[in-house]
Order: structure tokens, then sequence, then C-alpha cells
């Protein structure tokens, strides 16, 4: 009965890529962990970079995912895995969030960042603060500290000093290379998309060793911006969310268009729709998994990376097709951290308990 159990569950699963049938709902994996993180998605190619520009990047990339691989290989949680990432992004010059955001029409800065929890579900997202060293920070305190999930403008910086959140100089932002860019947009009349040829938002997400999602992203926004416009990353369900029941998501991209997708939200949706157990024999081959799962007796159902991968990708394309662009990472409960994007390529890493620790830039990787 056990082998025909098994067998059957197998073919279920391969049905279930199929489109003919459903995959089968998984408990998390043991006490395993899983990092991915992102700096931005846009025109990147390797006749763009000088090797000292390449090289720079990677040890940035590399230095937040050893940050947030250390706080999960030490038991720490998902959410401190994520705030530990985009801490090191925000302070590194060379991403748009934090130090180093792109300038706004007026010449100043408006940071935006939002986290999640994929346990609760609970999350906190700020807007448009212009003085806020980490905006992180400032999105993790609305999440616990306040009844709220959004806040913008001068009522969150005054929500931050009240937290004891670190107000810096707008001064503390500035970069020659993006002040650059705005002059280079008003004297030529052009486009944000013409003088940000990537999408320097930052992000992260975590599943830890009790089984836990979290999400969370960071951004200056689009050079040349605006009348206070704000874009997905702090948009919970646009540019980011976390649900342990599916996955963990952080984009980076063209914001407009990801808010019109709902791309987070709809990532997690489709797929926990797809690991959903029907009645019956399914529901009692699920059950049958999880125990097995459980005793240690195995660790993933088959597809599952595949079946995430596969969605991600088709999301992204719906981007596409609407006309925008980017890119988003992903966490499974089992585990799997996954990249999609539909740009040339994608400022990236990811981490694991299995071993994979990589950084990657260009399409091709």
């Amino acid at each position: 009965m056990r082998r025909f159990l098994t067998a059957f569950a197998l073919s279920l699963t391969g049905l279930a890529l199929a489109g003919t049938a459903p995959a089968i709902a998984q408990a998390p994996v043991e006490t395993s962990w899983s990092l991915a993180i992102h700096g931005g998605a846009g025109t990147i190619a390797r006749e763009n970079m000088t090797p000292e520009e390449d090289a720079a990047h990677r040890a940035s990339l590399q230095a937040a995912l050893d940050a947030g691989a250390k706080v999960l290989d030490d038991g720490g949680t998902a959410m401190d895995a994520v705030e530990a990432v985009i801490l090191i992004l925000e302070d590194d010059a060379r991403f748009n969030a934090g130090r180093g955001a792109v300038y706004t029409w007026e010449e100043g800065h408006e940071l935006d960042a939002s986290i999640m929890d994929g346990r609760t579900r609970d999350a906190g997202a700020v807007a448009g603060v212009k003085a806020v060293r980490n905006p992180i920070l400032l999105a993790r305190k609305v999440m616990t500290d306040s009844p709220h999930v959004m806040l913008s403008g001068d009522g969150a910086q005054d929500f931050a000093v009240e937290q004891g959140i670190e107000i810096v100089p707008s001064s503390y932002f500035d970069t020659e290379r993006r002040r650059e860019a705005l002059e280079r947009m008003k004297a030529d009349k052009l486009s944000a998309l013409d003088v940000d040829i990537k999408f320097g938002t930052v992000g992260a997400v975590a599943l830890d060793g009790e089984g836990n999602l979290a999400a969370g992203t960071s951004t200056g926004g689009m050079t040349g911006k605006r009348w206070g416009r704000i874009g997905d990353a702090p948009i919970i369900g646009a540019g980011t969310y976390a649900d342990n029941r599916s996955c963990a998501v952080s984009a980076t991209g063209w914001g407009e268009y990801f808010i019109r997708v709902g791309v987070a939200h709809e990532i997690c949706a489709q797929l926990r729709f797809a690991k959903m157990p029907a009645d019956g024999v399914v529901e009692e081959i699920g059950n049958f998994l999880r125990k097995q799962i459980s005793n240690g007796e195995a660790r993933a159902i088959p597809g599952m990376a595949e079946q995430a991968q596969k969605i991600s990708d088709e999301v992204m394309a719906d981007v596409k097709e609407l006309g925008g662009d980017g890119g988003i990472i992903l966490v499974t409960p089992e585990g799997h951290a996954l990249y999609s994007f539909n740009t040339a390529g994608m400022y990236r890493g990811r981490a694991t308990s299995g071993g994979i620790k990589e950084v990657a830039i260009y399409g091709d990787e």
C-alpha cells in the first residue's frame, strides 16, 4: 500500500504540472533554510560594465547574502534575515535604496519600503519618507508597533522619531551619479526609463528553520518622480508578499505595471491554489506524504520548484505584455529559491542550508 500511495502521489503531481489535477499541499521541509536577494533588474549587460564595476556589485551582493545567511544558519528568523540583507543594501550607494537613492524632480529623495511576515501575514510599509536612514526598519516598526500597515510622508517620519529610528539629513542620500542622471533627464527631456537603465530596488525573501517565510523590499523609486509618486515596493501584494501557505516574493521593476498586475500576491495565490489538495484520495495521499516528511523520509514533492518557476515566469510575461519590465525573487515553503525576470539582467543572489551560495548579474548566468 505504501509503495502504491507513493507512486500514485508522484503520478498525480506530474498530472498537476500538466494542468489536469491539483498538486498536493506540502508541509515545510524539516529544519532547512533558504534565502534569495535582489538589487534591481533592467538593461544590465556585460558590455556596459567594467570589470571593476562587475566585481564591486558582486561583492556588495555577496556581503548582503552572507549577512542574511548567517542569521538563518544561527537559527534566526526569516524576518530578521530579510532585515539584515536590506539594511546592508540600503547603506550601499550602488543601489537605489537608502543611501544612493535616485533624485525626485525637486532634487530631493523620497524612500519607500515594506516587509511582511508569512507566518501571520502581518505587514508594515512606509512611502515617501525623506530623512529615514533605513526605511526597512521603519516599515517593520509600522508592523510591530502601530495598528496600521502603511504610513506615508511626514506622518511616517513623525512615527520614526517616536520609535527612535535614525533620522539623517537629506544630503546623506546624495550621490553624484544619481544627480547626473536627474540633470541629464531634465536637460534632454528624457523619461525616467531613459536614465534608469536598471531599477535598483533591493529586496530579500527567506525561509527559516521553523518553516516561516518573510519578504521585504526597499527603494528610492524612479528618477525625476513627481507629485508624490509611489511605486510597487511599499504596496503589499504588488512589490512584497509572504504567506507560509505558498511563497514569499519581492519585486523590482517598473512599479506601475507591478501594481496593476498585483505581481507578488498573484504569484503566491496561484502557487497556493496549485498546491491545494482536492477531496478524497488526493487529500489522503497528501496526509501520507506529510507524515513521511515529518519522519524525515521525504524532503519535497517532485515538481514544486518547476511549478513555482512556471507560475512566476507566466506572471512576469503578463507584466511584459502590458508594457512593463523587471523581475522577482521567490522562496517556497519547500526551500526552493528562484528568480524570474524579463530584462537583460538582475542583480541577484541565493543561499540555502543545502550548500547553494551564488550571486549573479546577467541573464545568461
